[in-house]
């Protein structure tokens, strides 16, 4: 994928080049505007430069993997938004889960953090300490 990816954007490029070229020798001219070739070479060059790093950055953001799902929320710290006893509803990041409550009941506005996963449910406790905003 990453090789085909770099053919398109050298083709790609070079096509950029071109019409940059065809403007400064054809379409400038016809508008009593001149460039020195100086400017042209470097006008070139940037762009050249500038599409480089374009498939750097992209080719490097297609390559992380975000993890997705249940798993990727143990350790993730929320609230109650629905008394747990034992099972309820918990806002994390913003979102609603369905949440059991890994030991006894957990009143509706206290802080967990989430231990675990049961099918599509969360598993969380009450978290220890403060040092986490909420949100």
């Amino acid at each position: 994928m990453t090789t085909a990816r770099l053919i398109l954007a050298i083709i790609s490029t070079a096509l950029e080049e071109a019409a940059i070229y065809v403007i400064w020798r054809w379409f400038l001219p016809e508008f009593d505007i001149s460039l020195p070739f100086p400017v042209l070479v470097g006008i070139m060059v940037a762009w050249a430069a500038f599409a480089i790093s374009l498939f750097v950055f992209t080719t490097r953001t297609l390559k992380k993997q975000v993890p997705v799902g249940l798993p990727s929320m143990i350790g993730a710290k929320g609230k109650v938004a629905s008394s747990l006893d034992p099972e309820g509803m918990v806002r994390i990041k913003g979102e609603l889960w369905v949440a059991t409550a890994a030991e006894g009941d957990i009143s509706a506005g206290e802080n967990i953090e989430v231990v675990g996963e049961d099918g599509l449910k969360l598993v969380v406790q009450k978290a220890t300490g403060s040092k986490w905003p909420i949100r």
